[in-house]
């Protein structure tokens, strides 16, 4: 039950850092409460590839919005706000991406 509710957080937080408008001051306090949620999962293997598909969805969305920022008339509004939520896609890939990565070389190592 614990590894569900601890899931159901980080996707709860992880929904809360794709908002464009979540001021920079609560993206702090939400990273704090994904990196303590990640920390009480990262303590076992399988973890690993709940982590993986969490990094691959990421990226996955990163690229659609990257495709939808690139069909939109450069210096339009919807341009704008597109690359502005773009912007906060990447920064979120790159903070999960580095999070899997710690994981993944734990468990090569035998630490988990």
């Amino acid at each position: 039950m614990d590894k569900f509710i601890t899931r159901a957080n980080i996707d709860h937080c992880l929904d809360l850092l794709k908002a464009r408008d979540t001021p920079d001051e609560t993206r702090a306090t939400i990273t704090r409460i994904l990196i303590e949620e990640e920390r009480k999962l990262g303590h076992e293997r399988e973890q690993l590839e709940f982590a993986e598909n969490r990094a691959r969805a990421c990226r996955e969305r990163t690229e659609r919005q990257r495709r939808l920022t690139d069909s939109l008339e450069p210096g339009s509004l919807e341009r704008r706000q597109a690359e502005s939520l773009l912007v906060s896609f990447e920064w979120l890939a790159r903070f999960i991406e580095g999070t899997t990565n710690q994981m993944r070389r734990k468990v090569n190592c035998g630490q988990l």
